[in-house]
């Protein structure tokens, strides 16, 4: 089997100076969604999943179009990033300079997060819950024991998720049975409109997974490549 990660395009993080909250996509990122949706029309999921934010939906959007399928039924809201905290409207230059010093932080400390934001602790749990439910849904299952195995109902499925650099970093770990750190937006390179691809491989009776393709942005020109 199949499951494809794909970032979000360029986000509108800030405007006229001052953050915006749940933002939408540039127009540089609406491109690349579209560039997105003509280079993958063949995908054919079997299932999507795609996270709320309005960044993620846009994304989304003109591939499922092209697909056929209706966006509001493959929202999933565990696919959030995670939370930061409540900036909408503020100088962005006050968001910047947190971010900043929690770059200086001890690492053990950043579990911890930012002050009124989700810790990552608690984002990495989420994600990783909300994974495995919707995992099971479609007959994919940890499999007993210490190793990162699956058991897996159906190979002939391609599952598609649309999500962020935060959430596709914890699902990578999710897939592979690497620890988590509080980082993962980080420690996982993904372009907007990158695309992940993970497949399936036996292993004894059980099945693992490769990390095949990670971030591939072959469909921007390089002077769409941001991220």
């Amino acid at each position: 089997m199949e499951i494809v990660l794909i970032r979000h395009g360029q986000p509108e993080w800030a405007r006229d100076g001052l953050r915006v909250g749940n933002p939408p996509l540039t127009e540089l990122g609406h491109r690349q969604a579209e560039r997105l949706a003509e280079a993958y029309a063949d995908l054919v999921p079997t299932h999507v999943a795609v996270s709320p934010l309005r960044r993620t939906r846009e994304t989304a959007a003109p591939l499922l179009g092209r697909l056929g399928l209706s966006l509001g039924e493959h929202i999933e809201p565990w696919l959030e990033e995670i939370r930061d905290p409540d900036w909408h409207g503020r100088p962005d230059a006050e968001a910047v300079a947190v971010f900043e010093a929690a770059d200086r932080m001890p690492a053990a400390d950043r579990w911890n997060g930012l002050p009124g934001g989700e810790p990552p602790r608690d984002f990495v749990g989420r994600v990783a819950a909300g994974a495995t439910h919707w995992l099971a849904r479609h007959g994919v299952r940890a499999a007993p024991g210490d190793l990162p195995t699956w058991e897996i109902d159906d190979l002939d499925q391609r599952l598609v998720i649309v999500a962020h650099g935060g959430t596709n970093g914890v699902l990578i770990c999710h897939l592979l049975g690497v620890p988590p750190t509080p980082w993962e937006w980080q420690r996982f390179s993904h372009r907007h409109t990158g695309v992940s691809r993970f497949e399936s491989f036996p292993v004894g009776d059980h099945f693992a997974f490769t990390l095949a393709e990670l971030s591939n942005v072959e469909h921007l020109a390089a002077g769409q490549r941001t991220g």
